[in-house]
C-alpha cells in the first residue's frame, strides 16, 4: 500500500507518513496485547475497558489517516488512482 500526500509531498514525506502510520498499528498491537493480558490475568473490568477504548481509538485514527490520504489523492491526481468517490465514501464509512 502506498501512502501519499498532497502534490507537493516528496518521496521522503510519503515515507514519513508511512513510518507514522505503521507506528501508529504497532502500538495499538502492543495495546491489544496487554488487554489480551490483562483479561487473561483477571484485571478489573473497568481497566479492560480503557484499555480496549485506546485500541479501539488507536486503529480509527490509523484507518482516517489513510482513508484522508487516499482522499488527498483524488483531489490533487484524479487519474492517480481508480478510486471513484462512491469508493471513497464507501472506505470512510467502513470506519465508521
Amino acid at each position: 500500500m502506498t501512502i501519499t500526500g498532497p502534490e507537493t509531498d516528496t518521496t521522503e514525506d510519503r515515507r514519513a507518513q508511512q513510518r507514522k502510520i505503521v507506528n501508529r498499528l504497532r502500538r495499538a498491537n502492543g495495546q491489544l496485547n496487554a488487554v489480551i493480558a490483562a483479561i487473561e490475568s483477571g484485571a478489573e473490568c473497568q481497566d479492560v475497558i480503557i484499555q480496549l477504548a485506546a485500541v479501539s481509538k488507536a486503529l480509527d485514527r490509523a484507518g482516517f489517516t489513510i482513508v484522508s490520504s487516499a482522499m488527498r489523492d483524488c483531489i490533487t491526481d484524479p487519474d492517480s488512482q481508480p478510486m471513484t468517490p462512491d469508493k471513497l465514501e464507501k472506505l470512510f464509512l467502513t470506519l465508521a
